[in-house]
């Protein structure tokens, strides 16, 4: 029995398969007889492994989404299910690829006629007039698709058919259903969601909410080939294809053919912009741009040929052409000569992401250098140069954290293993230039350096308290500042200023949940407050502070470089900057070039979610949003803990009645963070941060009493847990002198000398005490790399049991003390099944979905454990791509010229 007479044998009841009329990269196609109505009818059977990908009950919902769109010029469907092949037989196994036996398939209606696709290889290059009407009609039903709020993701010249003269739009459902599958997943079956030549700059990066303009993009790429006779850009391979997508400028299509009409030219052009925002919203605005005569792209001049440019000229007003003379005239006698503004996608090739959790970037004076720490363990620098399709690394730069380039584009300075170092940028030896830097073993946020023009570096000590500057020759370093008078904040990312007139500083506490931008006079020592709320911030040679706003919007505004004041409001310029924990990935060089990383805003805005052991993610109230620094459920699983930033008022704990009820302040530190409740739900214990000592302070839930101080040690505590019998706290401690932490016991009541439970040379984190009060479960990295632990408790010298396998972090008891859940070194929630007769064992360790995309905290517990076990609670960022993915990453060269533009219009 042939493949096709099974299949239709699975199928009997309603077709009868006659033949394979064509196969692609997600589906074989049949053409069949409908039973029931008589007629024929193509059968798209996806294939095996695909279906796998998606499931069955995605593929089935998805359908069921697209059949309801009902357009003269989309393919209409038919019928869509599961067919069970009823027994094996390895002749259409093998023809399907697959040994499964359950394909998935739907069902249109067989057209007589050709693709587009078809019709291309056959004419080349079609009729200008065939082409626009093609593309108006797919833009016709692209924009119903896209009303009713279905996004097509792979419009091709193959997914268009023509029939009886008009297009007809086909394969509406399975992109969709692919791409809530999972691009990671889609990656393992050799498939990729949209084909290269048609692909937007952002789908070629990666992202997974696409929005209408990226099928505006395809569409615009379709009409391209049919004019031009090939897509905007080719390749060897589909990896040389997208990184021309994300990289280059299509080709003015007029020389290639010079009876294209002008707004023809103009609006495929604008659909072709790197940027979404610079196409047209929609794809009516595309349609209607292809007829009118007047339109062109608002970032590119038209260019016209000299038979045209007579025709076209007197469309112009007088007035109009007098105006632009008079601006030209005005603006060359100014002696300005930016360039023209580009904005464009940085693609890294498949080598280098870059890291979510610390500042990355960096650009060379003269714009032609990006350097790039990436978004691994080993934590590397690499250079990508102008011109270079793909970075290099920088060797010796394990670790490294807040790049900076020296004045003349020759040398990278970097904190790496706190220590600061600099190494040049066309390679050689790594030189140490201080011994003791504000920076994280791996590189991971906070401290950062500043290059001076005097040849002199101002760095972060360890204990974020002083500014120390050195020689870039290396030697002993000179305290410029200490942070008296600061009530215990500290200092971030230094940027230095021309002349060696002062040095741009970040002023925070509480993990930058209260953050200020200042300046350091560098004649006379003192610090001046420059604003509130502002994370990092860069000087501009246009006599600007650039800085970003916690949600993402980068403002400028005029400073006074003598004065070190600014002297006037500020203008918003860029949007959705990805900040996140108080600094931002963005750069800039003194020659106009700007790279930032692009989001939907600040990481710092988030709102907490109840996720099912399946990783399904849920809402707890949409209403709710702030910036959530930690999250505790009570006992009764009715109210929520969370430390919350409010602006002026700081980090504080707040109250959350579950699920839409108030939410209420519970205390007025302004630097309270990480709470947990007591056993009875009566009383919710914290950390007050004051930097140098460890606070743990408790307030009753109701708000009734003042705050107590439980715990108050000589060193920072940055964790802490409570006993379910009460008799216990046990605090994470945090030496940030040597990157250590230690995990001390304080009894309640009696005796509360501190108790050391667990003290190493290395770092412990993340305590967890088992719910029968026997276990303690924490984080170490004595192996190299976090694992996680378990001890008896309080009697932690009895024994220790290492739980996880492959990296682990922030675990978690479930309510029976049965089951431990942790964070795995790839962002995974492992459940680790644990018996505790007649000793401690691990009996299975079960993986149960990703949490990459809810962004935890890779320091301190970003979750919690509903008390029915059911679900667990996280902060979950409103900017979600944070740490799921690397962050998309745009290059706009000429802006001086754009911010020019912008600050005239103020």
């Amino acid at each position: 029995m042939t493949p096709v007479d099974r299949l239709s044998a699975a199928l009997s009841d309603r077709y009868r398969i006659e033949r394979e009329i064509g196969a692609g990269g997600m589906a074989t196609v049949y053409l069949a007889e409908d039973l029931k109505h008589h007629r024929q009818v193509a059968i798209k059977v996806l294939r095996p492994e695909l279906g796998a990908v998606i499931g069955a009950e995605r593929f089935l919902s998805e359908i069921r989404t697209t059949a309801n769109l009902q357009h003269p010029h989309i393919l209409p469907l038919f019928d869509s299910g599961i067919a069970s092949l009823t027994t094996h037989d390895s002749r259409l196994t093998d023809s399907l690829n697959t040994h499964d036996s359950r394909l998935l398939f739907y069902v249109m209606p067989f057209i007589e006629g050709e693709s587009l696709r078809d019709r291309l290889a056959r004419e080349k290059q079609l009729p200008i007039d065939d082409a626009v009407r093609i593309t108006t009609e797919v833009a016709s039903a692209l924009d119903y698709a896209h009303r009713h709020g279905v996004i097509h993701r792979d419009i091709k010249p193959g997914n268009i058919l023509l029939h009886d003269g008009r297009a007809l739009v086909a394969d509406f459902g399975i992109a969709l259903a692919a791409s809530k599958a999972g691009g990671a997943r889609m990656t393992e079956t050799g498939m990729s969601l949209g084909t290269p030549h048609y692909m937007s700059p952002e789908q070629a990066m990666g992202e997974r909410e696409l929005t209408a303009r990226s099928d505006v993009y395809a569409l615009g790429c379709v009409l391209y080939e049919m004019l031009t006779g090939d897509p905007p850009f080719t390749g060897s391979a589909a990896q040389a294809i997208l990184a021309r997508v994300v990289t280059e400028s299509p080709r003015p299509m007029i020389p290639q053919r010079h009876t294209i009409p002008p707004q023809v030219e103009a609006a495929t052009l604008t659909a072709l912009e790197k940027l979404p925002a610079d196409r047209f919203a929609t794809a009516k605005e595309f349609a209607d741009a292809l007829s009118r005569p007047h339109v062109t792209t608002a970032t590119r001049p038209l260019v016209l040929t000299s038979s045209r440019r007579a025709v076209a000229l007197p469309v112009l007003a007088v007035t109009t052409v007098l105006s632009l003379l008079a601006a030209a005239w005005a603006f060359s006698r100014a002696g300005r000569t930016d360039p023209p503004t580009s904005w464009q996608y940085v693609s890294l090739g498949d080598s280098v992401s870059v890291s979510a959790v610390a500042p990355s970037l960096a650009l060379s004076p003269d714009g032609a250098t990006l350097v790039i720490k990436d978004n691994t363990l080993a934590g590397l620098l690499w250079a990508k140069r102008a011109g270079a399709l793909n970075p290099i690394v920088i060797a010796g730069t394990e670790r490294a954290g807040t790049p900076v380039f020296s004045p003349d584009g020759e040398w990278i300075a970097f904190i790496a293993d706190q220590r600061l170092r600099k190494v040049r940028l066309s390679g050689g030896a790594v030189t140490t230039l201080a011994d003791s830097a504000a920076g994280s073993a791996r590189g991971f946020g906070f401290g950062g350096v500043a290059w001076l023009e005097d040849g002199t570096l101002v760095y972060v000590s360890p204990d974020f308290n002083r500014l120390i500057r050195v020689s870039a020759s290396g030697g002993s370093g000179t305290v410029l500042l200490d942070n008296t008078g600061l009530q215990g904040q500290g200092f971030n990312y230094p940027v230095a200023l021309p002349g060696t007139r002062g040095v741009l500083v970040q002023v925070c506490n509480s993990g930058c949940g209260i953050m200020s931008l200042r300046v350091l006079d560098l004649r006379t020592g003192k610090l001046k407050l420059l604003l509130n709320e502002a994370a990092q911030a860069l000087y501009l040679p246009t006599g600007h502070i650039l800085y970003i706003r916690r949600d993402g919007a980068a403002l400028v505004a005029p400073f006074d470089l003598d004065r070190l004041e600014l002297t006037g409001s500020a203008v918003e310029v860029l949007d959705r900057v990805v900040v996140n924990r108080g600094f931002a990935q963005l750069t800039a060089s003194s020659s106009g070039s700007v790279v930032y990383a692009k989001g939907e805003g600040g990481n710092d805005d988030n709102t907490i979610v109840r996720v099912a052991l399946d990783g399904t993610i849920a809402l707890i109230d949409s209403a709710w949003a702030g910036r959530f620094s930690s999250v505790a459920i009570a006992p009764d699983g009715r109210r929520l803990a969370v430390g919350a930033g409010t602006g002026t008022g700081g980090l504080n704990i707040w109250i959350k009645q579950l699920d839409r009820g108030p939410f209420t302040r519970l205390s007025f530190g302004g630097a309270d963070r990480r709470p947990v409740w007591s056993p009875d739900g009566r009383t919710v214990a914290f950390i007050r941060d004051t930097l140098g000592t460890g606070v743990v302070a408790a307030r009753f839930a109701d708000g009734s009493r003042p705050d107590t101080v439980l715990v108050h040690l000589s060193q920072q505590v940055q964790e802490v847990d409570w006993s379910r019998d009460g008799r216990w706290l046990v605090v994470r401690t945090d030496n940030a002198a040597e990157g250590a932490g230690d995990l001390i016991g304080v009894r309640t009541n009696g005796d509360t000398t501190p108790v050391v439970l667990v003290g190493s040379p290395f770092t412990e984190l993340n305590p967890a005490i088992s719910p029968d009060g026997l276990w303690l479960a924490y984080a170490s990295n004595e192996s190299g790399r976090n694992e996680v632990y378990v001890r008896p408790f309080p009697n932690t010298a009895d024994g220790r049991w290492q739980v996880s396998t492959a990296g682990g972090v922030q675990p978690r008891w479930a309510t029976d003390s049965r089951e431990l859940y942790y964070l795995d070194a790839a962002s995974q929630l492992i459940a680790a099944r644990v018996t505790t007769s007649p000793t401690f064992a691990v009996t299975e360790l079960h993986p149960l979905f990703d949490a990459s995309v809810l962004s935890p905290d890779p320091f301190h517990q970003s979750y919690d454990v509903m008390p029915d076990g059911r679900y667990l609670l996280f902060a979950f960022p409103r900017q979600s791509a944070s740490a799921s993915r690397a962050p998309t990453l745009v290059r706009v060269d000429g802006w001086f010229r754009d911010l020019r533009a912008r600050l005239a219009r103020h």
